[in-house]
């Protein structure tokens, strides 16, 4: 129940570290976090803790390493990955040695065995600093790859020279060649174990995905679970380096490269969210621990009288400066020595190499593992003696842990300050490529049938377009309301103009339907029926049939006329209802509070509504039915939403507003047309809802096309194209999830 209780408060301390890294950003994290670890250590309520060194390693590092090599950029972790191993070895072994001998020779009484113990501890750097710091930092992937690639595999170096320092302080003995023996057994055993594992997995997955076996739970339950697997299996029963086994293995296994669909990518998506979760969760519980451990490891030296606090001080002073200078030094020749990759010549000394330089020294603090190690080292030697300054080689690991990463935190933002809220034009440029291919791809497979899907999937696409214009400053919301403001004014001439020709119209009708009652009321007086007091005679007849013939006829032309009038009143009055609503939109359209605009569709509206007024007070007649208005309008719609896609087209190409917004304006309008031909209800219909899905599913299989042809035509890096086609699995798997 205590380990119960303090893992919850070791997570609770992680949960309330990403709280309070929001108030102070210029902390960075894993400081909030060992500082909230050494208050639990000091507070009496919280449960003591030990640290089993071989537990911490495969509970912690051994995820978190598994994972990091899984995600780092292959390609330039193989560009860099001759000054990875460079200090991942060389520099590793010659802090060992020369803290070693430079500690022996300031205080002799550190032996040169043990010194060259705590040499060794302190020559991993923290992965997982690494990994937190380099947030803080805009750092180059040259530097990035090269302090990730070091990390990596600079764990087992450091292990193996710990151990063997250990055990010539020990035994009083040492075999330079049965310890390079042992080194090349461990680390070349580790590597090779790893490999074999990663072809094994790789297989194993492609196999079972090819019969149609895998599954998300058991994909990601084997991911989890084959770390700790290997790792065990490396150190405890091969007797290689696990370490090394893990990386390895990390750096082969390809789950989200054996293919791409809707199952693999939910596969891909959960897979991602767990290891987010679980990397930031292991990440700030090694922080934790390590606060956890600092106050222990430090007060037994501290209050130890026999031993000068000053000489401590000094210690952690001289050590912390020949790890650093030692560092800077490796680092700068390594870049020196470096061919460039742009001219393929050796460096030159600058400024800018320099900086560089300084960047990947003060980027590789020492952290967990360096700690754990200290931890380990006997109380006891082999004749039974006490094991030569043990609590002071672990105060001086611990004070060098704070500096290193007190230094990293402060001076990584000075060197290297960070771009992160800045978006990368350049990438958000290749994605907008990506997205206007897709476009026309989508455009040039527009049937009769899938029209309206298409439009709907394209106005998606020009949606998430300008989005990204918006991101890097190219484009204006601004812009898009000019063009709403723009077509609005073109729905209002449009209606102007139409409404002047129906009440044109209109006054024609009434002056003919005038003409027409005045020949009615004269026709009985001149075609009345002959009496029996004078006998009309045969051609009186005929004239008089002709006659009511002629009034039938102008009866009937008058009856159509006054239904087409009736029409016509209907077209005005829902005319005037479309126009009022225009001019009250524009006059309420925020304009910067430009008072021109104001006075100006002020000043139309009141024109409509004078205009309106005279009419009435001209046409004096009965109160049309709601109906037929409604009617009436819906068809002046139609008319004035063609009229408006027209202008629209019109307008590509001529700059004077974007081509997304156009797209999308033009394309609104004609979805509203096809709803008011009563064409489509998208709701109602499965079948255009299929087709939407269809549409969906096309536009992603051409985005991801659009990446592959833009990664071999060398337009985007592998990691660039990496993180895009994870945005297209996500939506993927969003749509199969609305199915």
């Amino acid at each position: 129940m205590e380990t119960f209780i303090l893992i919850l408060c070791i997570l609770a301390a992680v949960l309330v570290s990403s709280f309070i890294s929001r108030f102070i950003p210029r902390i960075s994290t894993p400081l909030v976090q060992i500082a909230l670890g050494a208050v639990m250590a000091l507070l009496p309520i919280f449960p003591r803790m030990r640290l089993d060194p071989e537990l911490f390693m495969v509970l912690f590092i051994a995820p978190l390493l598994y994972y990091e090599a899984h995600t780092i950029n292959k390609v330039e972790l193989l560009k860099g990955l001759r000054s990875s191993l460079s200090l991942a070895i060389g520099l590793a072994a010659l802090t060992m040695i020369m803290v070693g001998v430079i500690l022996h020779a300031a205080w002799p009484m550190f032996p040169l065995a043990a010194a060259m113990a705590l040499g060794a501890a302190l020559g991993p750097t923290d992965a997982v600093a690494v990994s937190s710091l380099g947030e803080s930092a805009d750092l180059t992937p040259d530097e990035h790859s090269i302090l990730a690639g070091e990390s990596l595999f600079n764990d087992a170096t450091g292990v193996i020279g710990f151990q063997f320092a250990i055990l010539a302080t020990v035994t009083g003995s040492f075999s330079l060649p049965r310890a390079l023996g042992e080194f090349l057994l461990e680390f070349v055993g580790g590597i090779g174990f790893g490999l074999i594992m990663g072809f094994v997995v790789n297989w194993l997955f492609e196999s079972a995905r090819r019969l149609g076996w895998e599954t998300t739970t058991t994909r990601i339950l084997l991911e989890l679970f084959l770390p700790f697997l290997i790792y065990m299996v490396g150190q405890n029963i091969l007797h290689v380096s696990g370490v090394l086994a893990v990386v390895s293995t990390g750096l082969l296994v390809r789950f989200d490269h054996t293919g791409v669909g809707p199952n693999t990518s939910k596969a891909n998506i959960v897979s991602s969210s767990v290891w987010k979760v679980l990397s930031f969760s292991l990440n700030g519980a090694v922080f934790v621990l390590l606060g956890m451990l600092l106050p222990a490891a430090m007060g037994t030296s501290w209050r130890d009288r026999r031993v000068s606090n000053w000489m401590l001080v000094a210690t952690i002073t001289l050590v912390c400066l020949t790890v650093i200078v030692l560092r800077f030094l490796w680092t700068a020749s390594v870049l020196i020595f470096t061919k460039d990759h742009e001219t393929g010549s050796r460096r030159r000394i600058t400024s800018k190499l320099l900086r560089s330089a300084a960047v990947m020294t003060f980027g590789g603090p020492k952290g967990t593992i360096t700690l754990s190690l200290a931890l380990t080292i006997p109380y006891m030697t082999d004749d039974g003696s006490a094991f030569p300054m043990r609590s002071e080689l672990i105060f001086v690991a611990a004070g060098v842990i704070i500096v290193t990463l007190v230094l990293a935190n402060f001076a990584l933002p000075l060197l290297a300050p960070s771009q992160s809220s800045e978006v990368p034009a350049q990438q958000v440029e290749k994605s907008i490529k990506v997205l206007r291919g897709t476009v026309r791809e989508l455009s040039s497979r527009i049937t009769d049938e899938n029209r309206l899907a298409i439009q709907h999937v394209i106005k998606q696409y020009n949606h998430r377009i300008a989005k990204l214009k918006s991101r890097i400053g190219q484009y204006s919301p601004k812009d898009f309301q000019d063009l709403q403001v723009q077509t609005m004014e073109w729905e209002q001439d449009y209606m102007e103009e139409r409404l002047s020709r129906i009440e044109e119209a209109q006054d024609q009708l009434e002056e003919r339907l005038k003409s027409k009652d005045a020949s009615i009321e004269q026709a009985p007086a001149s075609a009345q029926p002959a009496t029996e007091a004078e006998p009309s005679t045969e051609a009186e007849t005929v004239a008089d049939r002709d006659a009511d013939a002629q009034l039938i006829d102008q009866r009937s032309e008058r009856g159509d006329d006054q239904d087409e009038l009736l029409n016509l009143r209907s077209q005005e009055q829902a005319a005037r209802r479309i126009l009022s609503t225009i001019s009250g939109s524009l006059f309420h359209l925020d304009r910067g509070g430009e008072l021109r605009w104001r006075a100006y569709t002020a000043r139309r509206r009141l024109r409509g509504l004078l205009h309106s007024q005279f009419h009435r007070l001209k046409h004096l007649t009965q109160p049309i039915d709601k109906d037929r208005v409604f009617v009436a309008g819906r068809h002046l719609q139609a008319e004035m939403n063609h009229f408006l896609i027209e202008k629209l087209y019109s307008e590509l190409g001529k700059g004077r507003f974007k081509t997304e917004d156009l797209l999308n304006t033009i394309i609104n309008h004609q979805m509203i047309e096809s709803s008011a031909e009563g064409k489509t209800e998208y709701a109602g219909m499965p079948a255009v809802r299929d087709q939407v899905e269809e549409a969906k599913r096309e536009g992603y299989a051409i985005e991801l096309g659009q990446i592959q042809d833009m990664v071999e035509s060398g337009e985007i890096s592998r990691t660039t194209a990496r993180k895009m086609r994870r945005n297209v699995y996500v939506m993927q798997v969003d749509a199969d999830s609305a199915l």
